[in-house]
C-alpha cells in the first residue's frame, strides 16, 4: 500500500509548516499569513506550495506559512479562533456553518470539480455511474454516506443504504470483493489500487454525474474581509498564479516542499495526482477557462445550496449568500501563465 494512504490512517497530524522566503528587499516587511490546509501536504495543495517555492506570495507582499491538516487537526476551528488567517475548506461545511451563523466566508474555489470518485473493478460489468447501484457493497466513510450518497440515492435508481460498508482508507476490502465499489479521491485512491494490483480501476467522478459542489475553497473570517480586503485579494491572486505555475510550469521546487513537509509522499503519487487534476479538469474547467482558476459564482454556489436543501441536509431558510464573497475571483488573474 502506498505510504500516502498509510498516512491517512495516522492517529495524529504532523505539525509541519513551510514559510515563504522573501524575494523582495529586506527593508520591506511582508504581511504574515498562516494558512491551514485540510490534509497532509500533497499535490492537491500544489499551487499553494508553488506560490511559496517560486516567490509568488513574496511578490504580492506576503509571508505565508502553510499549516498542514490531518485526521486530528482542527484547522477550521483554528481559523475561527484567530490562530489561522486562511483555511482550505469545503462548500458544504461552509453552507452548514451558516445555519449556526458562523462568520466564515468563501472567497475563491480552486477546484471547479469536487474530486470525489467511486471506484469499481475493471471487467466487472460496471460501465456507467448508474451501474454502481447494482453492486452489493460500496465502501464509504460515514461522512460520505451522509452527504454525497444521499445525493446518489435521490438522483439515481437502485442505490440503497444496505450497500454501505465503512471505508477505513485501506483498499484491501475492495480488492478482495469483485462485487464491491469504493469511494476515493481521483488524485489518490485509484493510484493506491493501481500500485497494489497493476491495474487501473474504473473511475467514476461524481462531478461528471451531476454532483456539483465547489471544493478546495479559500475561506477567511468575515472580519478580515471587512478590515483588510486588500490582504485577502493579494492572497487569492497569488494563490491563483501559484496554481497556474504548478500545473503548467516548473513545479519541481513545490514538489520538493511537499515531500519535505510530508515525507510519506512519493514522486509517483504526486505525478499521478497532477495528471488526474488535468485529465478530469478538477482545477481548470468551467468558468475557470475564461475567468481564471479559483472562479466562484453566486449562481453556481446557490445551486448546490438548493441541492442540499432538497436532500434535507440544509435548512430551507439558510441564507447561503452570507457564505461567499465573489469580489475576489473570476478576474482572469494568471490566465497569461497558462502554457
Amino acid at each position: 500500500m502506498p505510504l500516502n494512504i498509510l498516512s491517512r490512517i495516522a492517529a495524529t497530524a504532523i505539525p509541519l509548516s513551510i514559510s515563504a522566503l522573501s524575494a523582495t528587499s529586506p527593508a520591506l516587511a511582508l504581511d504574515k499569513i498562516r494558512f491551514g490546509t485540510d490534509w497532509f501536504a500533497e499535490a492537491d495543495h500544489g499551487g499553494f506550495y508553488q506560490a511559496v517555492a517560486d516567490g509568488t506570495y513574496a511578490k504580492y507582499g506576503l509571508d505565508v506559512e502553510i499549516v498542514q491538516g490531518g485526521p486530528s487537526a482542527q484547522n477550521r476551528a483554528m481559523l475561527l479562533a484567530g490562530r489561522l488567517d486562511v483555511y482550505l475548506g469545503t462548500q458544504q461545511e461552509q453552507l452548514v456553518g451558516q445555519e449556526q451563523e458562523i462568520p466564515l466566508v468563501d472567497v475563491a474555489a480552486i477546484y471547479q470539480k469536487n474530486a470525489q470518485v467511486i471506484l469499481a473493478h475493471p471487467g466487472s460489468g460496471i460501465d456507467s455511474f448508474e451501474d454502481l447501484a447494482g453492486l452489493k457493497t460500496i465502501f464509504m466513510t460515514q461522512g460520505g454516506f451522509g452527504t454525497y450518497f444521499e445525493w446518489m440515492k435521490a438522483h439515481f435508481k437502485g442505490f440503497r443504504d444496505e450497500q454501505f460498508r465503512p471505508y477505513n482508507f485501506s483498499p484491501a476490502p475492495f480488492l478482495a470483493d469483485e462485487n464491491a465499489a469504493q469511494q476515493g479521491l481521483v488524485t489518490s485512491e485509484p493510484y493506491a489500487v493501481e500500485v497494489e494490483t497493476g491495474i487501473e480501476p474504473r473511475i467514476f467522478l461524481l462531478a461528471d454525474s451531476g454532483y456539483a459542489p465547489y471544493a478546495t475553497m479559500i475561506t477567511v473570517q468575515r472580519k478580515l474581509i471587512d478590515t483588510d480586503p486588500d490582504l485577502v485579494q493579494r492572497f487569492v491572486d497569488a494563490s491563483i498564479e501559484g496554481w497556474y505555475n504548478y500545473l503548467y510550469g516548473d513545479n519541481a521546487a513545490a514538489n520538493a516542499l511537499i515531500r519535505k513537509a510530508n515525507p510519506d509522499m512519493t514522486d509517483g503519487q504526486i505525478d499521478y495526482a497532477i495528471d488526474k487534476i488535468k485529465q478530469y479538469g478538477i482545477v481548470d474547467s468551467g468558468d475557470a477557462l475564461d475567468k481564471g482558476i479559483g472562479c466562484m459564482t453566486a449562481a453556481r454556489y446557490g445551486e448546490f445550496a438548493k441541492q442540499l436543501v432538497a436532500l434535507r441536509l440544509l435548512r430551507p431558510d439558510t441564507d447561503y449568500t452570507k457564505a461567499l464573497d465573489t469580489r475576489f475571483s473570476c478576474k482572469g488573474v494568471g490566465l497569461s501563465l497558462k502554457k
